[in-house]
């Protein structure tokens, strides 16, 4: 696949401060618009569709796709856009909300690894662990010792992932605040996109700067050899979607899946 220089993530290296007012959230580059990073992507779409069905059949390693950011950063959208075509028996979707009670009853990680995806699939974690060292932070949920401890759990639970074959995929989806503001203006002004809006956004939006130096920390302190963060600009949706796309197709291009040969020699055989 011809790597394309304009589509690549900011890539956050082991233990490397991250500014994320420094980091570009639009798009910069010209090799691309809108209507050809569509074409890619649904190119994209085609091959990874046949890699996954390689994936499935191999049945040794899998893929989980962390999906964070801010309010409107446009996980679903990143969801529906890139995973398109894929086969929902080997791919599975996962939101995190607010813990139920049987989960709280449990470690933090518990409700996490119970859906990581199985052998041959790709699951994709729509919000992930990483809430609880970032809503949790930001509204004093536990106490600070408590988080802090949590990036190293969560470095050891995605270690022990990485050691079972699981390819651990994260981005960040990286809005600005203003971005941030037109996307909830368009739930509040467009009849079509009232049942998105929720009040509550609108509390959480005042939090912006501690939820921006909440994920600055996360994303510092939980990028590693085995599942670096990368960042990736979504204030334009469709170049967030190219991006991504890119993303999941080099990484099962580069796992190669193949299919398994048959265990007996069918040559001959006639099904009456």
């Amino acid at each position: 696949m011809r790597k394309l220089k304009d589509i690549q993530p900011y890539i956050v290296g082991r233990g490397e401060k991250v500014e994320l007012a420094e980091i570009p959230s639009d798009f910069r580059g010209s090799e691309f618009s809108k209507k050809k990073a569509n074409r890619r992507i649904e190119a994209n779409a085609v091959v990874m569709a046949e890699l996954a069905k390689r994936l499935y059949a191999e049945n040794r390693r899998s893929i989980l796709l962390v999906l964070q950011g801010m309010d409107t950063a446009g996980k679903d959208g990143t969801i529906r856009s890139v995973m398109r075509g894929m086969n929902p028996t080997s791919c599975q979707v996962n939101s995190f909300k607010k813990p139920s009670e049987e989960e709280l009853d449990h470690d933090f990680l518990w409700r996490i690894h119970k859906v990581a995806p199985r052998r041959g699939n790709i699951g994709i974690f729509n919000r992930s662990h990483y809430e609880d060292v970032l809503v949790v932070r930001v509204h004093s949920i536990v106490p600070k010792k408590t988080w802090q401890a949590r990036y190293q759990l969560i470095n050891d639970f995605e270690k022990l992932l990485a050691s079972t074959q699981t390819r651990i995929v994260k981005c960040f989806l990286h809005i600005s605040k203003e971005t941030q503001q037109e996307r909830l203006q368009a739930r509040v002004d467009e009849p079509a996109k009232h049942w998105k809006f929720n009040p509550g956004d609108l509390d959480e939006r005042k939090k912006w700067d501690d939820y921006q130096g909440a994920y600055e920390a996360a994303l510092q302190e939980c990028s590693t050899d085995h599942a670096p963060w990368h960042i990736i600009p979504a204030d334009r949706k469709w170049y967030r979607n190219l991006v991504v796309s890119e993303l999941l197709r080099s990484t099962l291009e580069d796992m190669a899946p193949e299919y398994p040969p048959a265990e007996d020699d069918f040559t001959g055989l006639v099904v009456e």
